[in-house]
């Protein structure tokens, strides 16, 4: 790395208030006591007081370096902090709606102030390329400007009473503190999916951040509380950078926290759902997918080819709504698979930072070798690769985008790999193409390309697609803000972002006004006394 490179990042880093050493818990103000005091601008970790909590090296997978550490949170930060989030929850829920929404439209003023540092760190810190990183900072801004104007518009539903002169209806109220556990492959808008409809809905946020991408949390941390601190609303945003023993397991467990919204791993989402149930709360999952496209005869080949590749290979997929399985008409098999090889083959891995880099690295050398586990499955079930399927030889943790011509027998098909593999199968008839995609445990994201109206209909109904998101001649990434996002199956039926997705972070309440003088009970029972 160039030394005006280093200076830049060093530059961005302080102006987000990540310092080379970081305290991983904060709620408004940042420390060890309860209070979460420390001296202003020291911005250290804890010091002999600390304990023995692990410090962990937060790093650019692009090349290894240390970018800044973080001392994890421990139990006792938990504690204070969960405690901060329930002694402002009074003071918030009683805040009319409209004015929460003025906060959190002050929170998306601040965020643009900070779009390209944030976007800058974000790449840094995951290995997106910059457009990424920063159109990740947008989606922000987007939740954002969505909530305020849904802090106008809370409303629930008149009924018609079958007893005269009463009067049906719902209204909603705010559910508490919740819990937000994110992946480090949207480290920032993630939250914002939850934090921002949250904050209107009246509720505070514990966000638990990946310890993978835990710096782009802290910075977000620090723009919250530049705007609540003066306000006295300390603990509507919180932070806790911590493992999932303790934090975790100490959030899944905890009554205070009516709901548990977790991204991640189909695995982490089970053991996450069962902690959550055995105390009888809510949990909000978006987990794992195994993305399908369906290439029919009528496709446009050339809006196909440009949507496949940025569905397969954007964020080195790394997405959860990353295309893993093109099915492809066996008459178009000659045709597309040599134009989808030379599009791999042109597309540039390097810096993300870089322009002309279109794809970055993956985010932990784990992650490289569960890639490359996967590529030799592949090859011993009678996969071929296409393209790719090799580690770069050079700093950081650089793959190929991997193609491998598949059929539907080979198990790993069934699994989803975090990382640019992409498995081609054919079909013959559309009914087996639809049994193709929705023949595996998630179902999160699908498309089909198309020009016949029939298709696309017979992929949109009852029948078709099983996934939460269905899309015709788009790829399966790159969902806007406006939709419920979320899957069916193992993707664990969440819904987090747009639509009616609120209501999961409010309590429904049912109420009947008699305004009348007389008492009739509904179903026509007769209870008279007298």
């Amino acid at each position: 790395m160039r030394t005006s490179e280093r200076q830049n990042i060093e530059s961005v880093l302080h102006r987000l208030g990540i310092q080379s050493q970081n305290f991983g818990a904060g709620c408004g103000n940042w420390g060890k006591s309860g209070a979460f005091t420390r001296p202003a601008g020291s911005g250290s970790v804890r010091g002999a007081d600390s304990g023995k909590q692990p410090i962990i090296d937060c790093r650019n997978p692009a090349t290894g370096d240390i970018l800044a550490q973080v001392q994890l949170a421990d139990v006792s930060d938990y504690e204070a902090i969960v405690a901060q989030a329930q002694a402002v929850f009074p003071r918030w829920r009683d805040t009319p709606a409209p004015q929460r929404g003025e906060i959190v439209r002050q929170l998306g003023l601040a965020l643009r102030e900070h779009k390209d540092d944030l976007g800058l760190l974000v790449t840094l810190e995951t290995g997106k390329i910059l457009s990424e990183g920063r159109g990740e900072v947008q989606e922000m801004i987007d939740m954002c400007d969505f909530a305020v104007g849904l802090s106008r518009q809370l409303y629930g539903l008149t009924m018609p009473s079958e007893r005269p002169q009463h009067r049906l209806f719902e209204q909603w109220h705010p559910l508490g503190p919740i819990g937000v556990i994110t992946a480090f492959n949207f480290p920032a808008a993630v939250w914002a999916w939850n934090a921002a409809l949250a904050a209107v809905c009246g509720d505070p946020v514990v966000w638990k951040p990946s310890c993978l991408a835990p710096l782009t949390a802290l910075a977000i941390q620090g723009i919250c509380d530049r705007i609540l601190s003066p306000l006295g609303l300390e603990g509507v945003f919180n932070v806790c950078v911590g493992d999932t023993d303790p934090i975790g397991q100490l959030m899944t467990q905890d009554r205070r926290l009516p709901l548990i919204s977790a991204t991640g791993s189909c695995a982490m989402g089970r053991a996450v759902g069962s902690a959550v149930a055995q105390r009888l709360g809510r949990v909000l999952l978006e987990l794992g997918g195994n993305n399908a496209v369906i290439l029919t005869e009528s496709a446009d080949l050339d809006l196909a080819l440009r949507a496949v590749l940025f569905s397969a290979v954007g964020t080195a997929g790394q997405r959860c709504t990353t295309l893993r399985r093109l099915i492809l008409h066996e008459s178009l098999a000659d045709t597309f698979l040599p134009k989808l090889q030379a599009a791999y083959a042109s597309v540039t891995v390097g810096l993300p930072w870089e322009a002309g880099t279109l794809m970055g690295p993956l985010i932990s050398p784990k992650a490289v070798e569960w890639m490359l586990h996967a590529v030799t499955a592949a090859r011993e079930q009678g996969g071929e690769v296409l393209a790719g399927g090799q580690r770069l030889d050079r700093p950081g943790n650089f793959v190929e985008p991997t193609l491998i011509r598949a059929h539907a027998g080979m198990s790993i098909v069934q699994e989803e790999t975090f990382a640019p593999i992409l498995y081609v199968l054919t079909y013959r008839t559309l009914d087996e193409a639809v049994a193709l995609n929705n023949a595996v445990d998630q179902g999160l994201s699908s498309a089909i390309f198309t020009d016949r109206m029939r298709d696309a209909e017979r992929f949109l109904s009852p029948a078709g697609s099983d996934c939460g998101i269905a899309n015709v001649n788009i790829g399966t990434s790159g969902a806007e803000i406006g939709g419920a996002f979320g899957g069916e199956k193992d993707t664990g039926g969440g819904r987090e972002a747009g639509s009616d997705a609120w209501k999961a972070y409010m309590r429904r309440q049912t109420c009947t006004i008699n305004y009348g003088t007389g008492l009739p009970l509904a179903q026509g029972v007769q209870f008279d006394v007298g």
